[in-house]
């Protein structure tokens, strides 16, 4: 019998990598909003970039769904963070690499050097490396060279457009290091509801102090709340700050205690630590996200920045802002 010839049309279509590639349902899979709004800058129109944690989505505590594991099976290339940020996603991520699948964890190619490793995490390194652009630099040469291998025919295309990304990102770390600068140095402390802004203040020089671990999955116990006050008192902090993805009980018992011991502290706004702002907005891209957080700490804790942010695309939504 003959084989119709729509069939071997089909059969010829699929025994091609280029348009099995192309057509693609999700041709990358990103984890978290970060990660995928690197990929979208480096791969541009050449590839279509699904996200799986949005706004607002805690990524140590969120537990895959059935269609996210369809989704992440059938991605060309899966890019993960690593580090242990992905939680209850991590063993999920794991099966799919040693079924074969292209699983990237992008935070894990960074040099060991500039990773920070908490000795309350267990030995494991603190996986916000997000927060210091230079590292995120560092992932967007690693997307970008995943994406070269996995799609070779854009590879000029994708190498032309991380660089032009990176060079963004030295903007933007320009613009934080200036920010960061202007905070007079008594106040260069950043009190948030947990521990994701280490990288951060290595990078800008501030202290950093997390109420929960560098995992919402950690409680805060009394004495941590105690501690904390005590320094907010004694320092004369103005300013404390909650964050998108994280309850903000425990940041208003620190404004509480302090109250109680004659020291009045407020909150400077509320910063982007696991997830960036609603997609679509300015802060909803990473650099958005990083300058959103600058501007806000610097100008809540007496430094000097635009209202508006370095590139003058801020949302005026901050009652320090207005």
């Amino acid at each position: 019998m003959t084989t119709p010839r729509y069939v071997l049309f089909f059969l010829l279509l699929i025994s091609l990598p280029g348009l099995r590639a192309s057509a693609s349902a999700d041709a990358l899979v990103a984890t978290t909003g970060m990660i995928g709004d690197v990929a979208e800058n480096v791969v541009g129109d050449r590839a279509k970039v699904t996200t799986l944690l949005g706004s607002g989505i805690d990524p140590h505590l969120y537990k895959p769904t059935r269609t996210d594991i369809g989704v992440l099976s059938n991605a060309e290339l899966v890019l993960a963070n690593g580090l242990l940020l992905e939680g209850k996603m991590t063993d999920a991520l794991d099966r799919l690499r040693s079924a074969g699948r292209s699983v990237i964890a992008v935070a894990e190619r960074i040099p060991r050097d500039r990773l920070l490793a908490p000795p309350e995490f267990a030995g494991h390194f603190d996986p916000h490396v997000w927060m210091d652009p230079t590292l995120w630099a560092v992932v967007a040469e690693t997307i970008r060279d995943a994406a070269m291998e996995r799609f070779p025919a854009h590879a000029a295309t994708f190498r032309s457009q991380a660089d032009d990304y990176v060079r963004k990102l030295a903007d933007l770390d320009r613009y934080v290091s200036s920010s960061m600068n202007s905070i007079p140095e008594n106040a260069r402390v950043l009190v948030t509801a947990h521990d994701a802004f280490s990288y951060f203040g290595r990078r800008y020089h501030l202290e950093v102090v997390g109420i929960q671990g560098i995992s919402t999955e950690s409680e805060a116990g009394v004495k941590d709340v105690e501690r904390i006050v005590a320094m907010l008192v004694d320092r004369k902090i103005p300013a404390v700050f909650v964050e998108s993805t994280v309850p903000q009980k425990s940041v208003e018992a620190l404004i509480e205690g302090a109250r109680a011991r004659g020291h009045h502290v407020r909150i400077g706004g509320e910063l982007f630590s696991d997830a960036m702002g609603r997609r679509g907005t300015y802060e909803g891209t990473y650099i958005g996200m990083i300058d959103h957080n600058a501007t806000l700490i610097a100008r809540a804790l007496g430094g000097s920045a635009p209202a508006a942010g370095f590139q003058g695309k801020l949302a005026l939504t901050n009652d320090h802002q207005k």
